[in-house]
């Protein structure tokens, strides 16, 4: 059959964008607009379709899991009931099955980045209170992350972007637990083997220094007060600090006024004490939560303004030209002349004897200010202080801890009920997000990746050009004649193996655009139904374990676990045979041809 000009044109465009996305030099959401122009000059996406995509359910979808996902990660109840469970292991393959466990579990609810973010610091201080490498932890973490998602419709852009393609096909989405009866037992068997499996990846990884770390900033002091009602009232200094598991150190006490102790690890806790905490920001608010303290500075940053979702947190560094040298924050009036208050000080190895309010500033310093967020960065200029490298801090943010959680299961609840369609429960979840304060609006809009959001709603049109001038009719063609001799099953796997081979040189929706109509044609050739076709397609494109390019999770712990690009490979190879091996008598199971 010859081609016709649209398919031609269709190809170059579909040929150019991958070679972009392999070149890696331009952005991939620029990419994928670079393509939509081309598409619509051309002629092979009408101009009446060129901007439906941004019209998507699975925009709607990722950005309001997304901040779903941020309120959940910021109560803290996560991260607090991972700390708790981990408490009880002690060998290495138990806490990594069980972090892996917990991410992957997580990962067909939330965003599989937002998961992964929770759980790397988590991973991270366990490595180092067992004495052993992150990297035996955290490569395991980032490939459950990954498999996880393929649970549910929600867990990962592939089966979001795949029940597109079936839209068009059949007129119906993919459900959002159609993927369950598949990604379930897939990933189960995936967490016990990465509970053995990091033995795979090679020794003697270093993990590269944090930004903070270069910069040699010890942990801050902070000032917390023991409120009535508080678990640490009548606990011994050392049990609270065993708590946070060596991440805060309680360095003083403060009683009877103003009179400041040195305790031992034996001195129990009472109302009113107010504690001098070291610990770094990052890591104080869930020990904060913990024993409900309330830190001081934090009650009175309300007053700045009527609207306390307006306040903001951020980090700088007392330069030499400061008018806050050679004074304390009581001196400056920081809340009334600057509008921020002072609720932590970083001296480095210097130990600051004195109460916060009554610390004279030193030049590097190092501070952390809670203000309106409009007046924060202009504040801090006036006060001669140079940012740090901006880290997302919720210090001195008092938020319920279930309702997140609450609100995500009422929503899949809804879904599952469907009694609504899932991009509108989870719409709805998200406005609810926003109006019992768990996110403020600023908060949320952080959360949505924007560029995702960009390079979708640019590709979804360009793929389905793909489908509409039949040039992944051609494509499937080629593919069909290949799949006509071997049995359906092996075709399935094809499919599947196809999609996973690709994705490490694609973003992985990129991979679904292109894959599923492709699926779709091989299947219709074949006689057989196009749904396990696509069910191979979307788990191809989801677990990308040979690469640390192919999904964002893997790049994501490639610094912090010490990785080179070859290590991947090593322990992602076996996994992915065992996806090969396991998920396409699964989805022929549950999918029969």
């Amino acid at each position: 059959m010859p081609v016709t000009l649209h398919q031609g044109e269709a190809f170059l465009i579909v040929a150019a964008m991958l070679g972009l996305f392999v070149w890696g030099g331009l952005r991939y959401d620029l990419v994928a607009l670079l393509a939509l122009a081309a598409a619509l000059l051309t002629g092979v996406v009408p101009t009446e379709k060129a901007f439906l995509g941004f019209a998507s359910p699975v925009i709607i979808i990722i950005a309001s899991v997304l901040v779903l996902s941020r309120a959940i990660a910021i109560s803290g109840v996560v991260e607090l009931a991972t700390r708790r469970l981990l408490r009880r292991l002690h060998s290495a393959s138990a806490e990594i099955g069980a972090l892996t466990a917990c991410v992957a579990g997580l990962s067909a609810f939330m965003k599989n980045v937002g998961t992964l973010g929770i759980f790397m610091p988590i991973a991270v201080q366990a490595a180092e209170r067992g004495e052993r490498s992150p990297s035996a932890y955290l490569m395991p973490l980032a490939f459950g992350s990954l498999i996880g998602g393929t649970i549910t419709q929600i867990g990962t852009s592939p089966n979001m972007l795949i029940s597109i393609v079936r839209q068009e096909l059949e007129g119906r989405p993919f459900a959002f637990f159609d993927f369950a009866p598949v990604g379930l037992p897939l990933s189960a068997v995936a967490v016990v083997f990465l509970a053995v499996g990091w033995r795979l990846i090679p020794k003697g990884r270093k993990a590269q220094p944090t930004a903070q770390k270069r910069f040699e900033i010890e942990d801050y002091l902070s000032e917390a007060v023991i409120p009535g009602g508080s678990p640490f009232v009548g606990k011994t200094v050392q049990e609270a600090e065993e708590l946070a598991e060596g991440a805060v150190a309680i360095t003083a006490i403060i009683r009877e006024g103003n009179r400041r102790y040195i305790p031992s690890g034996e001195w129990t806790l009472f109302e009113k004490d107010v504690l001098v905490l070291q610990a770094d920001p990052a890591v104080l608010k869930p020990f904060l939560d913990q024993g409900r303290l309330e830190l001081i500075g934090a009650a009175g940053a309300s007053l700045l303004s009527a609207k306390e979702d307006e306040l903001e947190t951020t980090e700088a560094v007392v330069m030499a030209d400061s008018p806050m040298v050679g004074q304390t924050s009581f001196d400056l009036h920081l809340r009334r002349r600057f509008e921020v208050t002072l609720l932590s000080v970083s001296r480095g190895a210097q130990r600051i004897t004195t109460r916060l309010s009554r610390t004279r500033f030193q030049v590097g310093d190092a501070v952390v200010l809670q203000g309106r967020t409009e007046r924060l960065l202009e504040a801090v200029a006036q006060l001669g202080c140079l940012p740090l490298a901006e880290r997302y801090l919720t210090m001195g943010h008092k938020r319920p801890r279930l309702l997140p959680l609450a609100i995500l299961v009422v929503a899949m609840a809804l879904v599952a009920l469907k009694l609504l369609a899932v991009e509108v429960a989870f719409f709805l979840a998200a406005v609810l997000v926003i109006v019992f304060r768990l996110l403020t609006p600023k908060e949320a809009y952080d959360a949505v990746d924007w560029p995702i959001v960009v390079m979708l709603g640019a590709l979804i049109p360009v793929g389905e050009s793909l489908h509409a001038t039949g040039a992944a009719g051609l494509v499937g063609d080629g593919l069909a004649t290949v799949a006509a001799h071997l049995p359906g099953g092996l075709a399935v796997a094809l499919v599947l193996l196809t999609s996973m081979l690709v994705t490490p040189f694609l973003h992985h929706a990129a991979a679904v655009i292109v894959m599923g109509p492709i699926a779709a044609v091989v299947a219709r050739h074949l006689d057989f139904m196009p749904d396990p076709f696509l069910m191979a397609v979307a788990l191809g494109a989801s677990c990308d374990f040979l690469t640390p390019i192919g999904h964002q999770n893997n790049m994501l712990v490639m610094g912090p676990g010490g990785y080179r690009f070859g290590d991947y490979w090593r322990l992602g190879l076996p996994l992915s045979c065992l996806v090969v091996a396991i998920g396409t008598p699964l989805i022929l199971l549950v999918w029969p041809l």
